[in-house]
């Protein structure tokens, strides 16, 4: 036993004005994270917590279930230690019953996708295939295979990557028809496999790169040898342009950037089933490895139970599902390891080390993936409903889910909805994971914690587990609960968490991590080890012909379980405590005779209809200094198929009612119960009780069957506080002492007007370094609970601080945890507060009345407006009935979608995030089924996704698409939903942000004095200022009238840790939603006082140009898919022309319509044609006028001048568009004739001579006299001026400048320029990383969704 440490702790609470507003919460992490980090941290990397320092206080675990004193291992404990089965009492069970292995139990691992390739997944212990069925519900691997081409005479096909591919003739295809697809690979992969890749895949491209620079390097050299003095211009330009070479190819090093190569996908029928293969050469080192031909064809795994993988470099297995007909390939990789990991819990079988065996080795698998891979592994609405959907379809007995996160409301939402139908009505067994939040009270995370239908599992830890699997020295001498498995009760008083099983092992993972099994803790764990054990029972069950239910089997769970922890309140972390396989199984075959039954629980207060809950929790001052009367209803439940007659009916018990603290919680003696339910009261009085955490229950009896145990529980959590009644409001907490694992929890009053709580931790009495979770916990009507957390590490006694929001008047827990490795002893205060200002965009100011009720307080508000909300309608709403084969629900109602599509603009680079205030942040809490959006540039080009939890994503200047996808069975949903409105929140510059002023009066923004900056508030006082308005001149360029500009706002300072002059409100503990709603734009009273000129034209001249514009409009608009447009459009273009023949708009927008021609035979004819039309452009502009305009200053003061100067700047434009489109033209003649191309007349006349006039260089020098020909606008003739010359480096440098500049969506003329630049000057590993950066910049089509 270590030596105990001592904490002294205080806690100081500061108060700041209160506020019309809900409590803004920002959780702290225990490793500070992006927001949207947050929910994956929760729901994958807390709920499988890797880290193997992790501890829990010491509690009695009853028996010899891992609860060893002076615990040694050998090597079979050890091995057995990493795949923990001892501690569920699964390893006697197996040992005494060996057929009852799980055998004939099908269990659906709801997660991120089991590799059936992994060590100890691929038979049961009988022999059977271990996994029937891989399904990526997400639909996050599916590829559009909807294209449908034919093979030619050799057998080739053309992808949708543009690659051509060859078929294996050898592979049947009656019809001929093959449906093509592709996509990126990192796409399916996770993020530690890319990763790995990228490495490896950069040290092969920097060793070409390498020996690329050496030869352009080389070049160089030996010019500089060549020429000692370069004075001739081309010399200069010949040397410049090896140098680009060098340069080039250094800065590509620097700026490379992996995302990935392209493979192609073929499905096909053939005659029988649909397959399809996969074409893979550009993940492989050897170009004839990976071919589409080599490729072993895969079906549906459910039909063939095969797989394949990508490549020997990734050693990723890949399964192929064809849906639709052919038109989409599910391409199903694991999107993390945590998926196969839980799989082996649960089943995994290696024949040669039954140690290693996982709970249920004969038990067989399905395995449902919901981790997304395109949000990083998260839950989706859709992949959850999918999953329940196959669970039911492969008539799964089990389910087994180890996500996770926190929820506004417990057992509500849509989800919850299909999950009671499928326990329900096709009697599934529902086991999920508690959550990683903990040890604070009330952290369960949704679904297994708030879900009556779900058996929820925290997480123990043994003995053994410690010494072997987590391989400490010196092992705790008892088993317990891990610290931060979540606890309950639920915000509504259920008990959250049901049982516990042993939270760690040493389990399989996928091949492509190159090892076979890892160590990995968490709920996430104890869940499939609880699941494994509820494996062997039905196993039993079913070999037996006794009845499964999900409720009699969670009533044997329950009430055989070994208490973890000796006092009451020990239920809220482990919950009836740790199972027992063998108990269980005793306890069924005495219950086959009992009818299935649940008990339904709703308790309102005495007197009230509403709220109803599952519990009584007594959180809040109020509730504990005074006895309270509650109504609790309690409805027998059976399966939906259940006989009226022979069930229902005759079903009738006599219940004995016992309470576990008579002087506290008094109930009724009896209670006959029949199918209709029964009311009854019980009454609460902790009027008595001390300060603290107090837990109880009133449990019912069968009274002609007592060995039952509970038929139903009524948990009763009181959690006391202390109140806080010194002024300054201080509390002390002294002489706490801590040994590994201990919990203190704390409840404090928080004092009404505190806001934030500032917290001193002091430590004494230990010499080696101490860790500690210090969590702070309230909770607050219809919001997630308000959670704080932190980790703090002591190396030596010393003092930390900390500070944090609270919500005054209500009840805070502080829990600080010692890990079982560690000790700390900590100081904690916390204080929370929210506010929102709604400035209304007049110039009127908003009065603020700030108040200290608590102490001397220093008033210092800061306030700034740092992003904009823009709102949007849809453009487009479309809606669709999905395939049944993935989206018919159990019910048999068909899932429709609805599409919606949003469009915006940015003249500049922007920072952006969607906001649905309707839908965001909650996925277990909804009615909706699912939401996912999409943004896409005009190129197809998806720049962001996601779901819920909107991410916030980097946008250049361009135009964009935001696709929102919505899913439900009910039509009349959606319907309502056509017309949804999201924001776009655009997050401002720092130079765009705006400060915003305070004064003491209301006129102060317009006289411009009395400005307010600081004050002490005396406790008691009141004092008043007015935040004003943004001035009209500082607002944001281009945001329009009815935008929001929104930000924080806060009123005062920390004592300690922060100091930013109050430029950011948002680094204070506490800060408040300030926003502003722009007004119309002020009407410009001085527009068109400056033109005094009158038109000098006649009226009759008015009428023939309108006439002409007229004419020209409607040639612009005549439409030239078809040949009667084509023949219309020519014959008006020349009747045009005849009428006006030098008037150059009209010759510009001929020119313009032949350009954007693209259906024409005769190449050469057509750029010739353009060639003609541009010189008549040219011809139509008196050059001589125009030079002259541009040569001399022109007085912008002067009469006429604006429109004079708009004229010529438009004259000058049509010119140099002109002699830019006649040069592209000339230069794609040239391409064509192979020979450059001069002109006729100068040809004549200097025949004979030695040089031919040169067409394209002569109207390139022309084109150089009006604009700058580098410019992205006009750069790509310069390019091809250069690489006509063989300046092949000059021309890619020049390029490369361009595409940089131009900043709007690329231009894919721009980069298959580039592709045959880097071709022509061999440099073949560029030239594959530009074709793989194709795929992503100009992909063919929108991912599916």
């Amino acid at each position: 036993m270590e030596n105990p440490l001592f904490i002294n702790n205080a806690i100081s609470f500061q108060s700041r004005s209160s506020f019309l507003s809900l409590p803004l919460l920002i959780p702290a992490l225990k490793t500070p994270t992006k927001a949207r980090e947050r929910k994956l941290i929760y729901t994958i990397s807390k709920f499988y917590n890797i880290s193997s320092s992790s501890g829990t206080r010491a509690m009695p675990s009853g028996e010899d279930n891992g609860a060893v004193r002076n615990f040694k291992l050998n090597e079979s404990t050890f091995l057995a230690s990493l795949m923990p089965k001892k501690e569920i009492a699964a390893d006697r069970f197996v040992e005494a019953h060996p057929e009852y292995d799980g055998r004939g139990v099908l269990v659906a691992i709801f997660d991120s996708g089991v590799d059936p390739a992994a060590d100890g997944l691929k038979v049961t212990s009988d022999g059977k295939p271990k996994i029937l069925d891989v399904i990526d519900c997400t639909g996050s691997g599916d590829v559009d295979t909807s294209t449908v081409v034919k093979a030619d005479d050799s057998g080739c096909i053309v992808g949708t990557s543009g690659n051509s591919l060859v078929v294996n003739s050898s592979w049947k295809n009656p019809s001929g028809e093959w449906h093509v697809g592709c996509k990126l690979v990192y796409e399916l992969f996770t993020s530690t496999l890319t990763d790995r890749l990228k490495k490896e895949r950069k040290k092969r491209w920097d060793e070409k790169n390498q020996e690329a620079i050496a030869e352009a390097v080389k070049q160089l050299d030996e010019f500089d040898k060549k020429h000692t003095k370069v004075d001739d211009t081309n010399m200069k330009k010949n040397r410049e342009d090896l140098q680009s070479r060098v340069d080039l190819l250094r800065k590509l090093a620097d700026s490379y950037d992996d995302k990935g190569p392209v493979i192609d996908a073929v499905v096909w029928h053939d005659g029988e089933v649909w397959r399809a293969a996969l074409d893979t050469q550009s993940l492989e080192d050897e170009p004839e490895r990976g071919k589409l031909a080599e490729f072993l064809p895969l079906t549906n795994y459910r039909l063939e139970r095969k797989y394949g993988i990508f490549s020997k470099l990734d050693a990723c297995t890949c399964v192929l599902n064809i849906y639709n007909e052919g038109n989409i390939l599910s391409i199903v990789t694991d999107s993390s390891p945590h998926g196969t990991h839980v799989a082996g819990i649960t089943s995994a079988y290696h024949s040669k080390e039954p140690l290693l065996n996982g709970v249920a080795p004969g038990a067989q698998l399905i395995s449902c993936k919901i981790g997304d891979s395109r949000l990083g592994s998260m839950e989706t609405g859709t992949g959850l409903v999918r999953a329940l959907i196959a669970a039911v379809d492969h008539k799964c007995d089990l389910i087994n889910m180890s996500y996770g996160e926190p929820s506004l409301l417990p057992d509500y939402g849509r989800f919850v909805d299909l999950v009671n139908e499928v326990v329900n009505k096709h009697r599934l067994i529902f086991i999920s994971s508690a959550g990683n939040n903990g040890p604070a009270l009330s952290t369960v995370g949704a679904p297994g914690g708030t879900t009556s239908s779900i058996i929820g599992v925290g997480a123990y830890v043994s003995p053994a587990m410690a010494a072997g699997a987590h391989t400490l020295v010196e092992a705790p001498p008892e088993g317990l609960e891990y610290t931060w498995s979540s606890r309950g009760p639920t915000v509504d008083g259920d008990l959250g968490v049901s049982i516990s099983a042993a939270g760690g092992a040493m389990a399989p993972v996928p091949t492509w991590t190159l090892q076979h099994r890892m160590f990995m803790n968490g709920t996430s764990m104890s869940s499939p080890c609880a699941c494994g054990g509820v494996a062997l029972l039905l196993s039993a069950m079913k070999a037996e012909h006794l009845p499964v239910s999900p409720y009699s089997v969670r009533e044997a769970l329950e009430n055989t379980c070994i208490p973890v922890g000796g006092s009451p309140e020990d239920k809220l972390s482990a919950g009836q405590g740790l199972m027992q396989v063998d108990k269980a199984y005793d306890y069924i075959q005495k219950l086959h005779a009992v009818p299935s039954v649940r008990y339904q629980i709703k308790i309102t207060q005495s007197g009230k209809s509403a709220p109803t809950s599952r519990g009584i929790y007594l959180r809040e001052a109020d509730f504990c200094q005074r006895s309270t009367e509650w109504t609790v209803k309690v409805e027998p439940k059976f399966h939906d198929d259940a006989s009226n007659l022979e069930q229902l009916v005759p079903f009738e018990e006599c219940i004995k009612l016992h309470s576990t603290g008579e002087g506290v919680v008094k109930a009724p003696e009896y209670l006959l119960l029949t199918h209709n339910g029964r009311d009854f009261n019980i009454i609460v009085d902790p009027t008595t009780l001390s300060d603290g955490l107090h837990y109880y229950e009133v449990y019912a009896l069968d009274c002609k069957s007592p060995w039952r145990g509970p038929l139903f529980r009524i948990p009763i959590t009181i959690t006391k506080p202390q109140a806080v009644k010194s002024r300054p409001p201080l509390t002390v907490f002294k002489g706490m002492s801590f040994v590994p694992g201990h919990i203190e929890r704390k409840f404090v009053e928080v004092p009404t007007g505190a806001t934030w709580v500032e917290v001193t931790m002091k430590t004494s009495g230990f010499s080696t370094a101490r860790r500690f979770f210090i969590d702070s916990v309230q909770i607050s009507p219809l919001q997630r609970p308000i959670k704080w957390e932190s980790v703090a590490t002591f190396s030596s006694p010393s003092s930390k601080s900390f500070s944090f929001a609270v919500e005054g008047g209500r009840t805070m827990e502080l829990a600080i945890a010692q890990f079982w490795s560690s000790g700390v002893g900590s100081h904690d205060t916390t204080s929370v507060d929210f506010e929102e200002i709604i400035l209304d965009g007049s110039e009127a100011p908003v009065r603020v009345d700030a108040e200290a009720l608590l102490l001397l307080e220093n008033l210092a508000p800061a306030a700034v407006l740092n992003k904009v909300r823009i709102p949007y309608r849809p453009v487009d709403s479309k809606l669709s009935t999905l395939s049944a084969e993935r989206d018919q629900l159990p019910s048999g109602k068909q899932t429709l979608a609805l599409l919606l599509t949003y469009k915006f603009k940015f003249e500049e680079g922007a920072e952006i995030k969607p906001y649905i205030p309707l839908l965001n942040n909650r996925i277990y809490d909804n009615k909706f089924e699912a939401q996912f959006y999409m943004i896409s540039d005009t190129n197809k080009r998806v720049y962001a996704m996601g779901d819920v939890y909107p991410e916030t994503a980097k946008l250049p200047k361009g135009e964009y698409t935001l696709q929102l996808y919505l899913r439900h069975d009910n039509v009349q949903y959606l319907e309502k939903m056509k017309q949804l409105v999201i924001f776009i929140e655009k997050k401002l510059d720092e130079k765009e942000s705006i400060q915003l002023s305070f004064y003491t009066q209301p006129d102060g923004p317009v006289i411009g004095n009395s400005s307010f900056k600081s004050s002490v508030l005396i406790p008691g006082a009141k004092e008043a200022f007015y935040v004003a308005p943004p001035a009209k001149d500082k607002l944001p360029k281009g945001v329009a009238a009815g935008s929001v500009l929104v930000g924080a706002i806060s009123y005062g300072k920390v004592s300690f840790g922060v100091n930013n002059e109050g430029k950011n409100p948002e680094k204070n503990p506490v800060s408040y939603s300030v926003s502003y709603i722009v007004p119309p734009t002020p009407i410009d009273v001085d527009k068109g006082k400056g033109s005094s000129s009158t038109c000098t034209k006649s009226v009759a001249e008015q009428l023939e140009e309108e006439i002409r514009d007229a004419k020209i409009r409607v040639l612009s608009n005549i439409k030239q898919s078809t040949d009667e447009g084509r023949s219309d459009w020519k014959k008006l273009s020349i009747s045009l022309k005849s009428e006006y023949p030098k008037y150059t708009p009209l010759l510009a927008k001929i020119l313009e319509a032949l350009i954007s021609q693209n259906n024409f035979e005769d190449k050469i004819h057509h750029y010739e044609e353009i060639v003609g039309a541009a010189d008549e452009v040219i011809e139509s502009i008196d050059t001589d006028e125009l030079a002259k305009y541009f040569s001399i200053k022109s007085d912008p003061e002067e009469e006429g001048a604006e429109k004079t100067k708009k004229k010529m700047d438009t004259t000058r434009d049509q010119l140099a568009d002109a002699l830019y489109q006649k040069g592209l033209a000339l230069a794609e003649i040239e391409l064509l004739k192979g020979k450059k191309v001069v002109d006729k007349e100068d040809a004549k006349a200097v025949e004979g001579s030695s040089t031919q006039p040169d067409l394209f260089e002569e109207n390139f020098k022309e084109l150089q006299k009006w604009v700058g020909v580098k410019s992205s606008q006009y750069g790509t003739i310069f390019v091809i001026r250069e690489r006509r010359e063989g300046r092949l480096g000059t021309a890619l440098k020049v390029l490369s400048d361009m595409i940089q500049e131009d900043g709007s969506p690329p231009k894919k003329k721009f980069y298959d320029l580039k592709i045959s630049l880097l071709e022509e000057i061999g440099w073949a590993h560029l030239v594959s990383y530009e074709k793989q950066w194709m795929s992503v910049r100009f992909p063919p089509s929108l991912p599916l969704f």
